[in-house]
Protein backbone atom coordinates (compact mmCIF):
# COMPACT_ATOMS: atom_id res chain seq x y z
CA UNK A 1 0.00 0.00 0.00
CA UNK A 2 1.96 3.06 -0.99
CA UNK A 3 0.95 6.32 0.78
CA UNK A 4 -1.35 7.54 -1.55
CA UNK A 5 -3.24 4.57 -0.70
CA UNK A 6 -3.20 4.95 3.21
CA UNK A 7 -4.44 8.88 2.40
CA UNK A 8 -7.77 7.70 0.54
CA UNK A 9 -8.23 4.76 3.23
CA UNK A 10 -7.38 7.73 6.07
CA UNK A 11 -10.42 9.77 4.30
CA UNK A 12 -12.84 7.23 4.07
CA UNK A 13 -12.24 6.23 7.46
CA UNK A 14 -13.02 9.30 8.96
CA UNK A 15 -15.74 9.95 6.45
CA UNK A 16 -17.70 6.80 8.20
CA UNK A 17 -16.87 7.95 11.33
CA UNK A 18 -18.04 11.41 11.29
CA UNK A 19 -21.21 10.13 9.24
CA UNK A 20 -21.73 7.05 12.15
CA UNK A 21 -21.05 9.16 15.00
CA UNK A 22 -23.45 12.15 14.05
CA UNK A 23 -26.69 8.86 13.89
CA UNK A 24 -25.47 7.85 17.11
CA UNK A 25 -25.62 11.13 18.49
CA UNK A 26 -29.12 12.00 17.18
CA UNK A 27 -30.12 8.67 18.05
CA UNK A 28 -29.16 8.40 21.76
CA UNK A 29 -26.90 11.32 22.60
CA UNK A 30 -25.76 9.55 25.74
CA UNK A 31 -24.77 6.32 24.48
CA UNK A 32 -22.77 7.93 21.95
CA UNK A 33 -21.04 9.82 24.04
CA UNK A 34 -20.09 6.66 25.95
CA UNK A 35 -19.89 4.41 22.94
CA UNK A 36 -17.36 7.72 21.28
CA UNK A 37 -15.80 8.64 24.32
CA UNK A 38 -16.86 12.13 23.61
CA UNK A 39 -17.38 14.91 25.37
CA UNK A 40 -20.32 17.43 25.38
CA UNK A 41 -18.66 19.91 23.67
CA UNK A 42 -17.34 17.83 21.00
CA UNK A 43 -20.96 15.85 20.36
CA UNK A 44 -22.51 19.28 20.47
CA UNK A 45 -19.56 20.17 17.15
CA UNK A 46 -20.38 16.65 15.27
CA UNK A 47 -24.04 17.12 15.14
CA UNK A 48 -24.07 19.99 14.25
CA UNK A 49 -21.74 19.57 11.25
CA UNK A 50 -23.28 20.25 7.66
CA UNK A 51 -22.68 17.84 5.35
CA UNK A 52 -20.20 20.11 3.39
CA UNK A 53 -18.52 20.52 6.73
CA UNK A 54 -18.34 16.82 7.37
CA UNK A 55 -16.80 16.83 4.09
CA UNK A 56 -14.40 19.02 4.24
CA UNK A 57 -13.31 18.00 8.01
CA UNK A 58 -13.34 13.97 6.23
CA UNK A 59 -10.45 15.30 3.94
CA UNK A 60 -8.08 16.01 6.44
CA UNK A 61 -4.84 13.84 5.96
CA UNK A 62 -5.08 12.99 10.16
CA UNK A 63 -7.40 10.42 11.61
CA UNK A 64 -10.51 12.59 13.15
CA UNK A 65 -11.41 9.15 15.32
CA UNK A 66 -8.84 7.20 18.17
CA UNK A 67 -8.75 3.92 19.11
CA UNK A 68 -9.25 3.51 22.92
CA UNK A 69 -7.41 -0.53 23.78
CA UNK A 70 -4.49 1.42 24.85
CA UNK A 71 -5.75 0.07 28.54
CA UNK A 72 -4.30 -3.63 28.53
CA UNK A 73 -8.03 -5.23 30.43
CA UNK A 74 -9.93 -4.15 27.65
CA UNK A 75 -7.05 -5.67 24.91
CA UNK A 76 -6.94 -8.71 26.85
CA UNK A 77 -10.72 -8.90 27.27
CA UNK A 78 -10.60 -8.34 23.17
CA UNK A 79 -8.13 -10.57 22.35
CA UNK A 80 -8.95 -13.85 24.64
CA UNK A 81 -9.03 -16.96 22.95
CA UNK A 82 -10.14 -18.67 25.91
CA UNK A 83 -13.16 -20.80 26.81
CA UNK A 84 -16.27 -19.34 26.42
CA UNK A 85 -14.06 -15.94 24.91
CA UNK A 86 -17.45 -14.93 22.63
CA UNK A 87 -20.57 -13.13 24.50
CA UNK A 88 -18.75 -13.95 27.60
CA UNK A 89 -15.55 -11.69 26.88
CA UNK A 90 -18.69 -9.27 25.51
CA UNK A 91 -20.39 -9.52 28.58
CA UNK A 92 -16.91 -8.67 30.89
CA UNK A 93 -15.89 -6.17 28.28
CA UNK A 94 -19.60 -4.18 28.37
CA UNK A 95 -19.30 -4.45 32.21
CA UNK A 96 -16.04 -2.53 32.69
CA UNK A 97 -17.49 0.19 30.23
CA UNK A 98 -19.89 0.33 32.51
CA UNK A 99 -18.53 0.27 35.67
CA UNK A 100 -15.91 2.68 34.74
CA UNK A 101 -18.82 5.42 33.52
CA UNK A 102 -20.50 4.50 36.93
CA UNK A 103 -17.23 5.58 38.80
CA UNK A 104 -17.15 8.75 36.27
CA UNK A 105 -20.32 9.76 37.04
CA UNK A 106 -20.46 9.18 41.14
CA UNK A 107 -17.23 11.40 41.00
CA UNK A 108 -19.01 14.34 39.30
Amino acid sequence: MNADQILIEIRETNLSYLMLAQTLIRADRDQAMFRLGLTEAAADRLVSLTPDQVLKVASSNTLVCRMRVDDDLVWSLLTSHGKGAGSDGYARLQASFAAARNQSSEAA
